[in-house]
């Protein structure tokens, strides 16, 4: 095929004719006029550009060619990351082996305990509280002494108790007086009541005699009416009498009886409040309750401290000692009496202990424990020191046990960093734990017997998704 035709079969492939839009015939580029047109040549084998349609240049790279450009770059990154990330492990960190503490995962016997700190004091404590205020006047032993029962330690003073006392035992004494002065006058009441009691019943058996001699004689009559009859009115009267004053004297008696009794009743109240205002006296010398150690004493002379104030404590060093702990409150409801514990090496040896009580009062988010030496306590201790001891809370058991480590400041064994089995690396798991204690945690899953798990700190990680180990 010859250029010219190439040329020709180019042009019509590129600019087709069209329709004109004037009366609908065909055009072949031209005019009806017979002007040539757009696309015509006045040779028909020149090519040109005068009078053809400009040939329009597209453009390469367009905004939606590079939007969806980018976006298939993301997409193959993020495949790429994934592949990768699966594949060798994510974020990688050289670590020397050196530098950290790898530990085994085993399975074995489990007991969950928390471990706690005490104080020794004495198993019996007697504190010395003021029962009566007043001024400290002596001091007779000093802080630390030994005492026995009933030793006067401190004496006070306090004058308004002693005036209080005074007036009691003047009011104790008059009762008393009145009482002996009415008993007197009842007793010579009785005596005057029974002396015309006799001279009635004399008088009455005179005036019976009388009146048994007059009687047959009027009978027969012997003797006038009215001699007989004064007589028998004699005898009527006396009897009469010495009835109404026997009466009177009972019910005199009675009443008397119950005076007695009123005013005795009287005599004996105040003779208690006489007692107790002594033994209030006598209160102000504090004494040692038991015998043991004034372990302390808070007084100094010439201060006046009120009712209720503690001035010491003695100890019974013979009862033996006791621990007193304070648990976090979280623990309250699985702390209770007979629960064991068992003390950290005290002179190399351990000591089991029990829980005897259990204060129910929680302050300052813990509440107070008091346990007691199952055996003899350990013979170097002494009051006020501090034991550490483990505190079981509950039975023991088999368990898959992790160690504890630094790792659980950074992670608080949500996920560690387990060892391959080629020990080149590890590779960070996500782990679920379960009871506790200072030495293990109880795995419930996320790690096999066997395994191994780095435990030290892993604060310089950065949370690597794999450690390279050199």
């Amino acid at each position: 095929m010859s250029d010219s035709k190439k040329v020709e079969h180019g042009t019509r492939s590129l600019f087709a004719p069209s329709k004109s839009s004037g009366d609908g015939g065909p055009s072949g580029g031209g005019r009806r006029d017979g002007n040539p047109g757009r696309g015509s040549s006045s040779d028909p084998n020149t090519v040109s550009g005068v009078g053809m349609d400009k040939r329009v240049k597209k453009k390469t790279w367009t905004w939606q060619r590079i939007a969806g450009l980018a976006a298939i770059l993301l997409f193959v990154g993020f495949s790429g990351y994934f592949v990768w990330s699966s594949t060798t492990g994510g974020r990688k960190l050289n670590v020397e082996v050196d530098k950290i503490t790898i530990a085994d995962v085993t399975f074995g016997p489990f007991q969950e305990f928390i471990t706690q700190t005490g104080a020794v004091m004495p198993r019996q404590t007697v504190y010395l509280d003021a029962s009566v205020g007043g001024r400290v006047e002596k001091i007779f032993v000093e802080e630390g002494s030994m005492v026995i029962e009933g030793q006067p330690i401190l004496e006070l003073s306090n004058a308004e108790m002693q005036l209080q006392m005074l007036n009691t035992e003047t009011q104790r004494i008059e009762q008393i007086n009145r009482l002996e002065q009415t008993r007197f006058q009842i007793e010579q009441s009785n005596l005057r009541t029974q002396q015309d009691i006799a001279n009635t019943e004399f008088q009455l058996l005179q005036a019976k005699r009388e009146h048994d001699r007059l009687k047959p004689l009027y009978e027969r009559q012997l003797i006038a009416a009215s001699e007989y009859e004064a007589a028998l009115d004699n005898y009527e009267y006396l009897q009469r009498r010495l009835d109404l004053t026997v009466s009177s004297f009972q019910k005199d008696s009675q009443r008397q009886a119950l005076q007695l009794e009123s005013m005795q009743t009287s005599v004996d109240q105040m003779d208690q409040n006489f007692r107790l205002s002594r033994e209030r006296l006598a209160n102000l010398t504090l004494r040692a309750p038991i015998t043991g150690q004034l372990s302390q004493l808070n007084a100094e002379l010439g201060e006046r401290q009120s009712v209720g104030f503690r001035f010491g404590q003695v100890d019974d060093l013979d009862g033996g000692y006791k621990v007193r702990a304070a648990v976090d409150e979280f623990y309250i409801n699985r702390v209770a009496r007979d629960q064991t514990a068992t003390t950290l090496p005290i002179a190399g040896e351990t000591y089991k202990m029990e829980v005897r009580r259990v204060f129910p009062e929680v302050r300052d988010g813990r509440f107070e424990v008091d346990l007691n030496f199952v055996s003899d306590a350990p013979p170097t201790i002494r009051r006020g020191q501090t034991i550490r001891f483990r505190l079981e809370m509950g039975d023991p058991g088999e368990a898959t046990l992790l160690p504890r480590g630094g790792y659980f400041q950074t992670t608080g064994a949500q996920w560690v960093y387990v060892v391959d089995a080629s020990g080149e690396f590890a590779v960070r798991r996500d782990i679920r734990i379960g009871r506790q204690n200072d030495q293990m945690f109880e795995v419930l899953g996320g790690l096999e017997p066997g395994e191994h798990v780095i435990t030290s700190s892993y604060e310089t990680f950065n949370e690597a998704d794999r450690l390279v180990l050199k």
